[in-house]
């Protein structure tokens, strides 16, 4: 009974035609072959490390950190639903690809007429009740895929199901880094606040003694009120940074997930940083096409490839077949005898005559849809060029930002202590010091931003080279 229907699966399988896909060519030339260098970029730099390579646990260096990433990478919600979509990828996939192959099914019955009332009204001889009995393994409608329609759309749910991989992937990279920089601007704000609560009391004394100068009538009312107008603004900064630190950590414990422990928050920047020092930066842009969202891009691009290919099949006739093989018999005990073996075999052919260009029009959808894949995959490319040169525009000149930043708020303070120290022995006026005091909390507050692009810099150059997978 096993050998017709298995020379009639064999034979459908086997029945392999034409793939009316179109070849896939991937886009080239849309960015430049290497990235930036010279002028504001960094100079090419020796460090062997591929970035791709490099895991987020020997990228960041605080202890801290790395504790809080890895505890965003477990309860994160955004990276649970990019998990849920693989899964309902793989398993649309799975349904799409059982339709490459035929679906069997045994069926078996048994059937019981009672003759007794008919003979009697015909007055014919007594007869006895019939009875029979078949089972039967079939395929129904098995549409065999000369043109590929079937493979086709196999091939694109298969594609898909990667392209939900790689936005995974993505969402991975760009979690770690959304961590990372959430982590580092509350410790930058730490700093600010730790800086505006050294200078309300620098302020603060500033307006006792401007105030005890113009109750004895050695100052005038004028400089008692902008000394007052310093230290106000100072609680103000205070206060706005209070809620900036409670926010930030808010911030942070979304991206992760879960509340996270005092123990594991910065107290401000650390001077050491909490990454590595320094990437490489003479590389060619092809490393681009390695970063998960560029590959997606390509995968979605692939899929709509396929999809052009089972549109164009739809164009041809559809051909199915129905076969089953089984056994009938009037005695159960009979069913499996020799002799009683049949099967049968129906094959069926369909070509729509007028469908008033449904068919073509969805070959003009499909290729359309291509078309926007490839403009898609292309701007995934551009936009990732981007990233690496922004990041890069930035390291190079950033070092050079610290140099700078970090002289001007030293000058202040001296000036701002000289300026002080002379208005005190009444060398110098009032207005004098307290624009040196302004001046001095300015730069001070300026170079934390500094540090703070120093630090994000690095993050944001690490997620656009591709880092982050492991």
């Amino acid at each position: 009974m096993i050998k017709p229907i298995s020379i009639l699966m064999a034979g459908a399988t086997l029945l392999a035609g034409c793939n009316l896909a179109p070849a896939y060519v991937r886009p080239e030339g849309v960015v430049p072959t290497a990235l930036p260098q010279g002028g504001v970029y960094p100079e090419a730099a020796s460090n062997p490390v591929v970035v791709a390579d490099l895991g987020w646990s020997d990228f960041f260096t605080d202890a801290r950190l790395r504790s809080v990433i890895a505890q965003g990478l477990d309860n994160n919600r955004d990276l649970r639903v990019a998990a849920a979509n693989v899964l309902a990828a793989r398993a649309q996939y799975r349904v799409t690809r059982a339709d490459r192959l035929p679906t069997a099914s045994l069926s078996g019955s048994a059937t019981y007429t009672d003759n007794a009332a008919q003979v009697a009204a015909a007055g014919a001889a007594a007869g006895s009740d019939v009875e029979s009995y078949s089972a039967d393994l079939g395929i129904s409608a098995f549409e065999i895929d000369l043109f590929g329609r079937v493979r086709n759309l196999s091939e694109a749910a298969l594609q898909q199901y990667f392209a939900t991989e790689e936005a995974q992937r993505a969402t991975r990279i760009s979690l770690i880094a959304e961590i990372a920089t959430a982590w580092l601007t509350l410790a930058a704000d730490q700093d600010q606040l730790r800086l505006s609560r050294q200078t309300l009391a620098s302020f603060e004394e500033t307006r006792n003694l401007t105030q005890a100068q113009f109750r004895i009538g050695t100052v005038s009312e004028l400089e008692a009120r902008q000394a007052d107008v310093e230290y106000q603004g100072a609680r103000n900064d205070i206060a706005v940074l209070e809620t900036s630190v409670a926010q930030d950590r808010n911030a942070l414990e979304l991206l992760v997930g879960a509340p996270v422990s005092a123990d594991l928050l910065p107290q401000g920047l650390n001077d050491a940083g909490a990454t590595l020092a320094d990437l490489p930066t003479n590389l060619q842009s092809d490393v681009l096409l390695a970063r998960p969202d560029v590959l997606q891009a390509e995968r979605q691009l692939l899929a709509e490839n396929a999809n052009i290919g089972a549109a164009r099949a739809a164009l041809f006739p559809s051909i199915s077949l129905t076969a089953s093989v089984g056994s009938a018999s009037s005695a159960l005990s009979d069913l499996f005898a020799d002799g009683s073996y049949a099967y049968t075999v129906t094959p069926g052919i369909s070509l729509p005559i007028f469908d008033a260009g449904r068919r073509r029009g969805n070959v003009r959808l499909a290729e359309a849809n291509a078309q926007a894949a490839v403009a898609s995959y292309e701007k995934a490319i551009q936009t990732a060029f981007k990233e690496v040169a922004d990041a890069l525009a930035q390291r190079g000149t950033i070092n050079e930002q610290i140099a700078g930043q970090t002289a001007r708020a030293e000058s202040a303070r001296a000036a701002a202590n000289i300026s002080d120290a002379r208005y005190r022995v009444g060398v110098s006026s009032f207005l004098v010091a307290l624009d040196a005091q302004r001046t001095a909390y300015s730069a001070e507050q300026q170079l934390v931003s500094t540090r703070l692009s120093r630090e994000t810099n690095l993050v944001e150059l690490y997620r656009a080279l591709g880092g982050g997978l492991r």
